[in-house]
């Protein structure tokens, strides 16, 4: 599909500006006239992207989403997240710095209360207690300060993550166009949005409060060691082992998680699929069958998600118990050592709450080891995505486009689409139909000439620019049913005219708010061939140079076929338009028919004059034997409905 203009209601003054150009990185967000922001997502697929209103993204402190979020490195996972880290380094410095000062001030509490009791209590020097306890309040309201800066910096960092990788799927999902479907399944995307993203933004964790782990570990041991060797050797061992101890069990549950997301992802594309071909499989009869299945393959999904909810419950058991005990193991050796003599009982109190103060340490790092691997796995299926290449691409040195409108050619099937003409195109299977609209479109490279101009050298949004397909099952988004049909800036008139031409006014007015009324996801709220009228305004506002139209009229009425063809004919006067199609309604308005058999062009002529001269034609034109059409004038047409 072509590239279309900015959203509705752009404000003219901001697409003069000077950035205005094809380039992502020199977009920045626009307001238009709704109270909507939109961005240039510089794909020749998708230029356009709105989002929701709110205020004006370009005062934000840490905008989300990016103008820019970079050039991933999709060579591995590892070097994904890596990247994720670099492009807010300083945000990471930012956060490792309070998550070390954070969790180095939590050593700071043991060490006043051992001052406490054994210059204050235990000296009987009220002066001294009422010094070191007010340190310890002032040094307790620090840590908060520095809890609230780490949490806060953590979740902008997580936030900036999350959104950088659904920024950069989005725009790798745009840059495949076409051949998205035919390598990602829309399971894989709906889980990969759902679960991936969220873990990914999860294990950046580490970079905070992960080094400030490292680093408070390691100051707790040289306070230890001031105390007592062996207190700190115990310490010093006891944590690895702790890792060692739950690290087999969490090697078990990555394996458990991971077959259980690939079935998951496999699962939901299964439901995808089965919803949006429920009309067809009510239609043959086969939902029972379908429904039979999908519930075999949740059944056996079940079995595996208890199983990894019991290896995840062992886990989370595991690393809330273990530091515990640990602790309740370090403070009765303590307390033995206090009770000989070898320590005082003001360091009895700050090995305790040394050790107290290493559990957020040793959570962090147990969870850490959790949240790397997961995220590992997730990385692995965006860098998956990423790596991907569309099947066509722009070359580095284009050759440049006919200047006006121009034939075209296709040598494979020695189709022939003159310029300014409307013509149809009719083939004995759809899907040699398809390749040669694919090749037409540039969907494929092929060749295909532009007016004696190779198709696949000409730069790639110049070619989406001016060839637009229009695809009998093209996407219809949810929202206003005018923001459905007009992707760009149209007045009421064009709209209109669009909506007349299409014989699609009927479905405007027979909803509240008319065009201003909520149309469903896939259009699942209206009818097949209101949903074929809604895409045919679609295309006709788009107005390209070039318009081929995919069996636009398949799921309309006669009458309302007839009138359809008709208009669009009118509509389309002078500009190039190839209608896909075996609708004898539709063939009549074209000045030319081609007939293709196995891949090739074998007849060219008008409907009348192949209808006389083609057997195969006929048959394939009328496919009930003897069967005649009745003649529909279009001028007393009645705009029917449709089916």
């Amino acid at each position: 599909m072509r590239s279309p203009p900015p959203p509705r209601g752009l404000d003219k003054s901001t697409a003069s500006e000077k950035h205005d150009t094809d380039d992502l990185h020199s977009q920045a967000p626009r307001r238009t006239t709704d109270g909507r922001w939109a961005w240039n997502t510089g794909s020749p697929h998708t230029r356009w992207c709105e989002v929701s209103e709110g205020p004006d993204p370009r005062t934000y402190a840490h905008r989300v989403p990016d103008t820019d979020p970079g050039e991933p490195d999709h060579r591995g996972p590892a070097r994904f997240l890596w990247w994720l880290v670099t492009r807010q380094r300083g945000r990471v410095l930012l956060g490792a710095l309070w998550g070390s000062s954070w969790m180095c001030a939590l050593m700071l509490p043991p060490y006043l209360m051992a001052q406490a009791v054994d210059r204050g209590l235990r000296a009987g020097d009220r002066g001294q207690l009422v010094l070191w306890v007010s340190a310890l309040l002032t040094v307790g309201a620090f840590i908060a300060v520095l809890g609230i800066l780490r949490h806060r910096t953590m979740t902008l960092i997580r936030v900036d993550a999350a959104y950088r990788t659904v920024q950069v799927v989005v725009r790798q999902v745009t840059r495949l166009g076409a051949a998205l479907p035919g390598k990602v399944s829309a399971g894989e995307l709906t889980h990969l949005q759902a679960g991936d993203t969220s873990r990914i933004a999860q294990t950046l964790t580490v970079t905070g409060p992960g080094v400030g782990a490292v680093i408070a570990y390691s100051a707790a041991a040289v306070l230890l060691f001031r105390i007592s060797a062996p207190l700190a050797l115990v310490v010093l061992l006891g944590v690895p082992l702790l890792a060692v101890t739950v690290g087999p069990l969490m090697q078990r549950l990555h394996g458990a998680e991971g077959t259980y997301r690939q079935k998951q992802g496999d699962l939901t594309a299964q439901a995808v699929d089965v919803v949006t071909g429920l009309h067809v499989l009510n239609g043959v009869g086969g939902k029972p069958v379908l429904a039979r299945r999908y519930r075999e393959r949740s059944q056996a999904l079940l079995a595996d998600g208890y199983r990894v909810a019991s290896l995840t419950s062992w886990v989370q058991a595991l690393g809330a118990c273990l530091p515990v005990l640990f602790l309740a193991l370090v403070t009765w050796i303590a307390a033995r050592m206090a009770a000989d003599g070898a320590i005082t009982v003001g360091d009895l109190v700050a090995v305790y709450g040394y050790v107290a103060a290493l559990l957020a340490p040793v959570t962090f790092f147990v969870e850490g080891a959790d949240d790397l691997p997961r995220g590992l796995v997730s990385a692995r299926r965006v860098t998956d995505v990423l790596a991907l290449t569309p099947d066509v691409e722009s070359r580095e040195t284009p050759v440049p486009p006919p200047s006006g409108p121009a034939d075209l050619h296709d040598p494979a099937s020695g189709l022939v689409v003159p310029a300014g003409r409307m013509t149809a195109l009719v083939s004995t299977r759809s899907d040699e139909a398809r390749a040669v609209v694919d090749r037409l479109v540039r969907y494929t490279d092929s060749d295909v000439t532009w007016g004696g101009v190779p198709l696949s050298g000409v730069d790639l949004a110049e070619v989406r620019r001016r060839i637009l397909l229009a695809g009998n099952d093209a996407y219809l988004f949810s929202g206003p049913v005018r923001a459905a049909v007009s992707v760009g800036e149209h007045s009421d008139d064009e709209v209109e005219r669009a909506l007349r031409t299409a014989v699609a006014e009927d479905i405007v007015e027979s909803r509240p708010g008319g065009l201003g009324s909520r149309l469903s996801d896939r259009g699942a709220d209206v009818s097949g061939g209101q949903r074929q009228r809604l895409r045919l305004v679609r295309a006709l506002l788009a107005d390209p140079e070039i318009l081929v139209l995919a069996e636009p009229t398949s799921a309309l009425d006669a009458h309302t076929e007839a009138t359809v063809a008709a208009r669009v004919e009118a509509a389309r006067r002078g500009r190039t338009t190839l209608v896909v199609t075996t609708s004898p309604l539709v063939l009549g308005h074209a000045s030319g028919v081609s007939l293709l058999v196995d891949g090739r062009v074998v007849a060219v002529g008008t409907h009348g004059e192949l209808l006389a001269r083609q057997p195969r034609y006929r048959e394939l034109v009328f496919r009930d034997a003897g069967a005649d059409l009745p003649s529909v004038p279009v001028s007393d047409a009645q705009e029917g409905t449709g089916r």
